[in-house]
């Protein structure tokens, strides 16, 4: 049932968590990556009361999973941030941790766990694709993870998040006003600056992409605005 530990997750509580505020279940999955040497500093920094952090799960390089937060408990692991009008993300979201320092891929056996995870925590809170986001995505004018490293087109391929279709070729020329526009209907926070915007979108779906605003990122931001706005549907946020 939900909140009740994941079946596989090592359970290894962390003191840094509180209740979900508001009555606000999860409807939005946040991918994060350590920035830490090894799992284990990873873990007992996310268990550490000094630190105040902390994730619902862990993933190692090599598969292995914790668990530290119950899901139907609040994580701190989102910070200051917003992704459409919600601005208590940690309310609203699961937090997943990788081990992973952010300057190499991540292993198979870590992203087959991954993947394994998402299925079962999106199918028992009805979470949509469109819904698991970096913590870049949320945060862009000061978070990077889980970085350009990260392979978000397998998880999209899996239905387990969502990546652009192109087919349909550019949607216009560069226009900065128009793609802010398009970025605050896919859910990116208004307040970023143009650049913080541009460079959060590209480090996630165009990580090769550099220089000023092309026609690319224009159709990226169009298909993803156009088949998956953030205000889609009823949320519980």
């Amino acid at each position: 049932m939900p909140g009740a530990p994941h079946e596989g997750a090592r359970w290894h509580p962390s003191p840094n968590h509180g209740a979900r505020r508001g009555g606000v279940l999860p409807d939005t999955v946040v991918l994060h990556y350590t920035a830490m040497d090894s799992a284990e500093a990873a873990l007992e920094r996310l268990c550490d009361p000094q630190a105040e952090v902390s994730a619902h799960y862990l993933i190692c390089e090599r598969g292995r999973l914790w668990q530290l937060v119950g899901e139907g408990g609040r994580a701190w692991h989102a910070g200051t941030g917003r992704w459409g009008t919600v601005d208590d993300v940690n309310s609203a979201s699961i937090g997943i941790e990788l081990a992973n320092r952010g300057d190499h891929p991540f292993p198979e056996p870590q992203m087959r766990a991954l993947e394994a995870l998402l299925a079962g925590v999106m199918d028992r809170w009805r979470i949509r694709p469109e819904r698991v986001i970096a913590h870049s995505d949320m945060a862009p004018e000061r978070k990077f993870d889980p970085g350009a490293r990260f392979d978000w087109r397998r998880l999209a391929r899996a239905g387990l998040s969502v990546w652009p279709d192109m087919a349909g070729g550019a949607a216009g020329p560069p226009d900065a006003a128009r793609f802010r526009a398009l970025a605050g209907r896919v859910g990116y926070d208004m307040r970023a600056g143009d650049a913080a915007l541009l460079a959060a979108l590209r480090l996630r779906f165009r990580p090769w992409g550099r220089g000023p605003l092309a026609a690319a990122d224009m159709g990226v931001a169009a298909d993803l605005a156009r088949r998956f706005p953030v205000d889609r549907g009823d949320t519980s946020a």
